[in-house]
């Protein structure tokens, strides 16, 4: 089994890790093409670019003109632990114990329009850069361009090298996943579906399922989960398995209104 997460606008670069160990991202060598039209923009630029407030604009700006090749204890943090979005909040990797945060680092991948994919322990510098930016570079118009098949291929890879039951969980939002090209991947994808009931009905709310997508991937970390059928088993903060509103690929959790 391989997750993929989306990652998330919020940063956490403050918060002390008591994980000491690290790895370098598979992509830097990208992310340094990336890196190096970005430096060429203005505040003003990426304001523009990304739909960002002045004072958004001139912090990410400035990240990029701080970004290095060097990932050091001062400029980079551990992937799992620098995104603080609703996801992660699901996730909260910091409360894991060391066997799961290796389970996860073999078995978690997160998506990212900078580093293209990144393994939980992965250093990472402070960027914001969403996959769905309309960023020309040189590959292309944008940065499902850029990436090509490479993010595709990679996967493809690990899944290639698991012995059990391969199969990628979807926990990525939509402007993510479409980086991947899941047909050429040559494995099984299970895309759960997550419905909170409200005023009488099950429907998906945007904000419950950032943070379902998360509670999702922290189950199946720390169940070590390797067949799919296992994952009807989730059942976190009041989510359910409704079998009759479920496909094979596509499982559906239900949690009923609050009163």
């Amino acid at each position: 089994m391989l997750i993929v997460l989306s990652p998330a606008k919020s940063l956490d670069y403050e918060t002390p890790v008591r994980v000491k160990k690290s790895t370098l991202p598979d992509f830097v060598a990208d992310s340094a093409k990336l890196i190096a039209d970005l430096k060429t923009l203005s505040p003003q630029a990426v304001a523009k670019l990304m739909s960002l407030s002045d004072p958004l604009a001139a912090l990410n700006a400035g990240r990029f003109q701080d970004w290095s090749t060097k990932f050091t204890e001062k400029n980079s943090k551990q992937a799992i632990f620098a995104f603080n979005g609703d996801v992660y909040e699901g996730f909260d990797a910091a409360s894991l114990n060391s066997k799961a945060i290796d389970f996860a680092q073999d078995h978690v991948r997160i998506l990212s329009g900078l580093y293209g994919l990144l393994r939980p322990l992965d250093l990472m510098q402070p960027y914001r850069l969403e996959m769905g930016t309309a960023f020309k570079n040189a590959r292309g118009k944008d940065l499902y361009a850029f990436w090509g098949d490479r993010i595709t291929n990679a996967v493809k890879k690990q899944l290639a090298s698991q012995k059990k039951n391969p199969f990628l969980l979807n926990l990525a939002s939509e402007e993510y996943f479409k980086v991947l090209q899941p047909k050429d991947l040559g494995f099984p994808v299970i895309a759960p579906v997550f419905q909170d009931a409200k005023d009488g009905k099950y429907k998906i709310i945007s904000f419950y399922a950032k943070r379902a997508r998360g509670l999702m991937a922290r189950f199946a970390v720390e169940h070590r989960i390797t067949d799919p059928a296992d994952l009807r088993d989730f059942n976190l903060e009041g989510y359910r398995y409704s079998a009759a509103e479920s496909k094979p690929d596509r499982p559906v959790f239900r949690r009923a209104e609050k009163k």
